[in-house]
């Protein structure tokens, strides 16, 4: 009696920890979703894959000639000539599962654009961060192994590789052009691979929109297009099926809606460019912390500033250090342009590259003097 009821709790223990075993690998989200294979699951065809595609793209062909002028819009002209440039991105890492047990599973997912006939994609930093591995899929059923070519958090901007043949090319356009009220387009994979290719159509709603994410500051674009989680490095398009500008985030505030934003395309290409040649990006910096009106008063300091910028702290070796500046001096100007905020001088550094040599205008004392000072590279660290 006593062994068949030791067999029957054994029979049971192990039941038990087998359905632990396959809840626990199998569970997951956007995070937690590990890729072991489906010993049931058939793999994909992909010359399938390209057939249906074949006479998908036939049949749409044979529609658009029966369209009349009243659908056939520059909305949908946009979307058919863009869509098939725009892939979506699955990022995978190494986890340790309940087990212990080092496993590949997916951390989440995001948009890119192919911009180039080599396999070059432009993407968010945030999509490929802390990857090891990227798969991209491509409008057309394909898909492939990326590889990172470089990332930029400053601009949260990355490009990645992928090595196959007759790819799509999206066109950039100017985004300097851009006015508020034209349409815009946004197209990607919101909530993942299932909607991929999703459209959605708003206008431009504010241009120069000083967005913080984070310790990150960002100028971009504002639209009412619908964008969701799954968007992040998609195309943001006009009427001329032009990619204005890079899909990167969404205010994601109860009873916000409609408040999406894009990195002006303009800002996108030499960042992606020496992403593509270098794998990195050299932002300059003048190495200073500063305190500007709008943070004195936040934090109870009562210090004349005198429109300018109060240096609290200087980097050691740092350009303005060099340049023989001190704690305590006001920086009222850089290179002849009055800055008032951190943001201003922020936005003005930027516009120089690592290297040149500006003219900042401080106040020690109340006396007035002009450093000149060569940019350097902002530390990697």
């Amino acid at each position: 009696m006593s062994k068949t009821f030791l067999n029957k709790a054994g029979k049971l223990t192990f039941s038990l920890l087998l359905a632990m075993s396959m809840l626990f690998s199998g569970c997951g989200g956007d995070s937690g979703k590990a890729a072991a294979p489906d010993a049931n699951k058939k793999p994909a065809a992909p010359a399938t894959e390209q057939a249906a595609q074949k006479n998908a793209e036939k049949k749409a062909e044979e529609i658009d000639k029966k369209m009349s002028g009243a659908r056939n819009t520059p909305i949908v002209q946009a979307a058919k000539k863009v869509g098939p440039t725009v892939v979506g991105i699955t990022n995978k890492a190494y986890v340790r599962d309940f087990f212990n047990r080092v496993q590949l599973a997916e951390r989440g997912y995001g948009s890119g654009v192919i911009y180039d006939k080599s396999g070059l994609i432009v993407t968010n930093n945030h999509v490929v961060d802390g990857a090891s591995e990227i798969i991209v899929s491509l409008a057309d059923g394909r898909s492939a192994q990326g590889k990172v070519l470089g990332t930029d958090a400053a601009t949260d901007l990355a490009v990645v590789k992928i090595d196959l043949d007759n790819l799509p090319v999206a066109e950039f356009g100017d985004s300097s052009t851009v006015q508020v009220g034209e349409p815009a387009i946004a197209i990607g994979n919101p909530l993942g691979m299932e909607f991929r290719g999703s459209v959605t159509v708003g206008i431009i709603s504010a241009l120069n929109r000083s967005v913080e994410i984070g310790e990150k500051k960002f100028t971009l674009f504002q639209t009412d297009a619908a964008i969701n989680p799954g968007n992040s490095g998609g195309a943001l398009v006009n009427a001329d099926g032009e990619i204005i500008g890079i899909n990167s985030a969404k205010i994601g505030v109860s009873n916000v809606e409609g408040m999406g934003f894009a990195i002006p395309i303009n800002n996108v290409k030499p960042i992606i460019k020496e992403l593509a040649a270098k794998g990195r990006v050299a932002h300059p910096y003048v190495g200073a912390s500063l305190i500007d009106k709008d943070i004195a008063k936040h934090y109870g300091f009562d210090m004349d500033l005198h429109d300018g910028l109060f240096i609290m702290k200087l980097s050691k070796g740092g350009p303005l250090a060099r340049s023989g500046a001190r704690t305590g001096d006001i920086i009222t100007e850089f290179n002849g342009v009055k800055v008032h905020t951190v943001a201003a001088l922020r936005d003005e550094i930027a516009k120089h590259q690592v290297g040149d040599q500006v003219n900042i205008t401080i106040l020690r004392n109340e006396t007035q003097m002009t450093l000149a000072v060569t940019l350097q590279e902002y530390p990697r660290s």
